[in-house]
């Protein structure tokens, strides 16, 4: 495509902004925006997305334009409940008043930071950060999204230790950006970047034998080992919960050996899984925490890596030799933040997404009990729930029928058998059983089918 000339641009610019700006829109509008969405996602950002994005629809007339609650609406008004939920950006739902009223607030002031004066944002936040989060974890270092904050938990476990090596599990999802991929457990995603940072030693989740036979094993051969990453309930993995002595022993293996237990709570964390956060359940204190997604209230990107004060030290003297994020930390993003956790604490959220977490499972186990050829397994914690299938072809299957049903649900990096239900916890319970009758109907069909097939 050749350049356009500065009038063209102007011209597309405006009219984007017409898009943007109006209260209300044509039919001819919606229609164009939903055509221009398709033929720009074709041209300028991937095809492939669409083909992705809509594995569960081949009908790319969806274009969301609206949101509020646990919904959002197309340009043609048509609402879909959200059982994605961002997976798990939206514990709080979409747009949730009291988080954009912190924004809008924030935006009448000043919308980013200097740079070299101190923004107050930041600070606040990270000193309620130091509140809320487990034992002794004190500082926070502000980014934009959670693979950056892993990158820094991990860039900052060499720091702090002198170490070289981590232990990861298979199946783990650490982010996309080099050092998080070098810890992240599946091949399809790490192959083609090959060599990743080099030092990571990867062993089954769940298994705490597993782990200190690999810390052994390096420092028997040389290695030093600076930390173990781990995900306290895996996401992307497949909502994977471990026995409950998992967390617990790798707090004493890593004491034993002189390393970091870094925990990635980027999905579990900030009361998706019915506490506060996913180590809560096995009351653990991790040397390094990172946040992300629900962060930043639904409404704002922004991510941490939180860290006990006895590792900080390197920080103290070079505040720039971990990092030096252009946005992160920003005052609109720490503004949403705030009013995120106040409304968190405020609403009871974790409580919120147990309750509704345990009568969906409830429901689930028992569609699952009726239809176990169809459904396999059940699992979850609060509103973090994975439906296992039996091939992938009848998840997916399931998750259009879903669809088609005005329903969003989620698949999984790491294990496509698994379909996530992840929704906000302000979800009402009409929407849940709605969403429950729709499943078992899909179920029951699929079932159906494959006793005619037979």
């Amino acid at each position: 495509m050749e350049r356009k000339s500065r009038e063209e641009s102007l011209e597309l610019a405006s009219e984007i902004l017409s898009f943007i700006e109006s209260e209300t829109l044509t039919v001819e509008q919606k229609k164009k925006i939903v055509s221009d969405s398709v033929e720009n996602f074709t041209n300028h950002v991937t095809k492939a997305i669409l083909a992705h994005r809509k594995s569960v629809s081949t009908d790319y007339s969806v274009v969301e334009w609206e949101d509020e609650g646990a919904i959002f609406r197309d340009t043609m008004g048509d609402e879909y409940i959200d059982c994605l939920g961002g997976y798990g950006v939206y514990l709080l739902g979409h747009r949730h008043p009291k988080v954009v009223k912190a924004v809008e607030a924030q935006l009448k002031r000043y919308a980013l930071h200097s740079q070299e004066m101190v923004d107050p944002l930041r600070g606040y936040l990270s000193k309620l950060v130091a509140y809320i989060t487990p034992g002794d974890l004190q500082h926070s270092y502000l980014v934009n999204c959670g693979t950056e904050a892993n990158e820094m938990a991990l860039k900052l476990a060499r720091l702090a230790t002198g170490k070289k090596c981590f232990i990861s599990t298979e199946r783990g999802f650490h982010g996309k950006t080099l050092f998080s991929l070098s810890a992240s457990g599946k091949s399809t995603f790490r192959e083609p970047y090959m060599p990743l940072v080099p030092g990571f030693q990867h062993v089954p989740f769940g298994d705490a034998d597993a782990v200190e036979q690999a810390i052994r094993m390096l420092i028997a051969t040389g290695e030093t080992v600076a930390g173990v990453i781990v995900e306290p309930i895996q996401g992307e993995g497949g909502v994977n919960i471990p026995p409950d002595d998992y967390l617990p022993r790798l707090r004493q293996i890593c004491d034993k050996y002189e390393c970091l237990l870094i925990v990635d709570e980027v999905q579990t964390g900030m009361g998706r899984t019915g506490t506060l956060f996913g180590v809560d359940h096995w009351d653990v204190v991790p040397d390094i925490m990172t946040l992300g997604k629900a962060f930043g209230g639904g409404v704002m990107p922004i991510a941490a890596m939180v860290a006990k004060k006895k590792w900080w030290g390197k920080m103290e003297e070079n505040p720039f030799l971990l990092g030096s994020s252009t946005f992160g930390g920003n005052p609109l993003c720490c503004a949403g933040a705030i009013a995120g956790i106040h409304t968190i604490l405020a609403d009871n959220i974790p409580q919120m997404a147990k309750e509704k977490g345990d009568y969906i499972m409830l429901r689930l186990n028992e569609i699952k009990e009726q239809y176990p050829e169809v459904m396999v397994d059940v699992r979850g914690r609060g509103l973090l729930i994975g439906m296992e299938f039996a091939t992938n072809n009848l998840g997916y299957t399931l998750a259009k029928m879903l669809f088609g049903k005005k329903i969003l649900v989620g698949g999984t990096i790491n294990n496509a058998t698994v379909i996530r239900i992840e929704p906000p916890a302000v979800i009402s319970y009409e929407q849940i059983d709605y969403v429950l009758a729709c499943v078992e109907e899909g179920i029951a069909q699929l079932s159906k089918e494959m006793k005619v097939a037979r």
